[in-house]
């Protein structure tokens, strides 16, 4: 196969399985975005763009590791009844449901910094909506609180979100000095989100009541939820210091399996392997994309648009992250774009960008991350919320978190 029709396969193979992601399941290819970035790397070797050693070496097992490490710490939280307790805590402890919305929002952002927060809205969503079900008030403001504020909280470490985690290996930046830059985005950007919901359901919020449960609150595995702590603290403590961060996670997820004594079987279905397949087909499918030049390409004929200054750069960077993380997906955007951070003035501060970019612009629509479809799809059947009631929250959302986040970043 000459190079220049292995250059055009590789396109449309590309686009083809984007399409597949981006969209919703087709009626004449049935596929889920894991299958379908799997279905895009089987493509990318069998119609030759990429040898299967190539296909293997493609693939960022730092990342997957990491992702594999955080969602076995989260799964024995949730078998320890810590997300359950954390809900009914919140529902018993809130006097007002605009309170209760405060709570959410902190709730939310705050396990997400410290989890993955896809895995966070996983678990979440379905104890939120039993808690507002419970206490009988309106669940659109709080679902949208959940989803955006899981987007928001994960910004602030490495460990957030899949994007923090390629862009933590391919930067090399310290857990430390990531966290430093961006926590202070991800406070401002709670609270912006907070604002803005809180006056957008004014309305609904002022006139519903809270009703408290009569039943007492789920009992918790005190034990294992003392261990899962225990451990979380040392991994963090282990982030810190400098130690691999991927090993590191994976360390605290094993010892809790040892120490633990529970059926394993239990908590491995408890992790989304579908997450884990979708992120290794994915890094098979832009590498096929990125053999043909044309990731290259497009960053010499747009590198006049950024601007010749640091803080040009960073604006641009941002503006233009945020669009292409909406058409192309975050994840697929970080790893075509990333490969273009080095020839930025400030490489390091642009990676702290394309995060905050990548991640506040999840906010953006429902589509915008897989945290938002996690919270929509887990609530179906109790609300309904459709794209332009999450857009007219998300959109405001969005710009506000994106203009103070970044003025934020280049303060500091």
């Amino acid at each position: 196969m000459n190079t220049l029709p292995r250059e055009l396969v590789a396109i449309a193979i590309f686009a083809f399985t984007y399409v597949l992601i981006s969209g919703r399941r087709l009626k004449v290819l049935p596929l889920n975005r894991p299958a379908a970035a799997l279905l895009g790397a089987v493509l990318m070797v069998s119609c030759g763009v990429l040898s299967p050693r190539q296909a293997y070496q493609s693939v960022d097992y730092d990342t997957l590791v990491l992702l594999l490490g955080m969602m076995l710490i989260s799964a024995y939280l949730f078998l320890a009844g810590f997300f359950e307790w954390a809900a009914d805590w919140i529902l018993r402890h809130a006097r007002t449901p605009r309170q209760l919305l405060l709570y959410l929002v902190i709730c939310s952002g705050t396990l997400s910094a410290a989890l993955v927060n896809d895995t966070v809205c996983l678990m979440l969503t379905p104890l939120v909506v039993s808690v507002m079900v419970r206490g009988r008030l309106p669940l659109a403001p709080y679902l949208l609180a959940l989803a955006m504020s899981a987007n928001l909280g994960s910004v602030a470490t490495l460990v957030g979100n899949p994007q923090n985690m390629i862009i933590g290996h391919l930067s090399g930046i310290s857990f430390v000095r990531f966290s430093a830059a961006l926590l202070p985005v991800a406070v401002v950007g709670l609270a912006i989100q907070y604002a803005v919901l809180s006056f957008g359901f004014r309305k609904m919020l002022d006139a519903a009541v809270i009703h408290r449960p009569e039943n007492p609150p789920q009992t918790m595995d005190r034990r294992l939820l003392r261990l899962t702590f225990g451990v979380l603290f040392l991994v963090f403590a282990g982030f810190i210091s400098g130690l691999n961060l991927p090993w590191t996670a994976l360390a605290g997820g094993a010892l809790i399996m040892v120490l633990a004594r529970r059926d394993t079987h239990e908590v491995l279905k408890l992790v989304d392997w579908h997450l884990l397949v979708f992120f290794a087909a994915l890094f098979i499918v832009v590498e096929g994309l990125g053999g043909t030049g044309l990731p290259d390409q497009i960053y010499g004929r747009l590198r006049g648009m950024f601007g010749q200054t640091a803080t040009t750069q960073a604006w641009n960077l941002a503006w233009f992250s945020a669009l292409g993380s909406n058409i192309f997906s975050n994840v697929p955007f970080v790893l075509v774009a990333g490969k273009w951070i080095p020839n930025f003035v400030a490489p390091e501060l642009m990676w702290k960008v394309m995060a905050l970019a990548t991640t506040l612009a999840g906010n953006l629509t429902i589509l915008g991350s897989v945290a938002n479809i996690i919270v929509v799809e887990s609530a179906r059947g109790h609300c309904e919320l459709g794209f332009w009631d999450y857009a007219k929250f998300g959109i405001p959302v969005t710009l506000l978190t994106l203009i103070a986040g970044l003025a934020v970043l280049l303060l500091l």
